[in-house]
């Protein structure tokens, strides 16, 4: 399935490449809602939130009950991933938070699932050069992120894969990165990282992996407007 992405930053959708170069803008958020309007899940991210230089609190509502979201950025608390969920979200996404500086925070993760609720947290494992990275993707941690999705398994109940080497490069995924964590895993599976193509999104989903796509859209690259796109 392919699951577009929206990225907020100052009140728009924004477009960074590898996190931090601005790639593509637009203020006509409303135009993109409806463009995405006939998909089943849609990502949406509050860059301002996940960076701490603000949030984009109303928009993120306005657009949940618009769309079905599933919703990150900034989720460091279980108040932070209520308020989201009462805000119309369907799940939260949370990163950085499941993390020591060595590695998963299983008493975290615990919590966070009993809490909140293990079917509606989706546990965001970022891989950078092998290793898991947190922090915005500046802090890399001694753990891969085929361990970490084992490790914490038991609290999440769907895993975000972005493969930050080719995040918005347009170059396509790494394929075998993918392969392994599908294998490492039973849960939920979605991956982001520099997917360009519909033979991409097919053969992710002949492994049972979702896709999540941005820049490849918002630069026409990838044409959503084809059924087969949708499903």
């Amino acid at each position: 399935m392919l699951i577009p992405s929206i990225d907020l930053q100052g009140g728009r959708i924004v477009q960074l490449v590898q996190g931090e170069r601005l790639a593509f803008e637009e203020t006509d958020i409303s135009a993109w809602v409806a463009r995405f309007a006939r998909f089943p899940l849609v990502q949406l991210i509050d860059l301002d939130a996940a960076i701490g230089s603000g949030a984009n609190a109303d928009l993120v509502a306005d657009i949940c009950r618009r769309l079905p979201c599933r919703v990150g950025g900034g989720v460091r608390s279980i108040e932070r991933a209520r308020a989201l969920l009462e805000s119309g979200a369907r799940e939260v996404i949370v990163g950085s938070a499941l993390f020591t500086s060595s590695g998963p925070d299983l008493a975290f993760a615990e919590c966070f699932a009993r809490e909140v609720g293990i079917d509606r947290l989706v546990g965001a494992v970022d891989g950078k050069g092998g290793r898991v990275a947190v922090h915005g993707w500046r802090t890399a941690l001694p753990i891969g992120p085929v361990d970490a999705v084992r490790a914490l398994e038991p609290f999440c109940g769907a895993f975000l894969y972005t493969h930050v080497d080719t995040e918005g490069l347009m170059r396509g995924i790494d394929m075998e990165a993918v392969a392994s964590l599908r294998a490492a895993t039973a849960r939920r599976l979605t991956v982001a990282g520099g997917i360009r193509s519909r033979d991409e999104i097919d053969a992710l989903d002949r492994l049972g992996i979702d896709a999540v796509v941005g820049m490849a859209i918002y630069t026409g690259v990838l044409d959503i407007d084809c059924p087969r796109a949708g499903q």
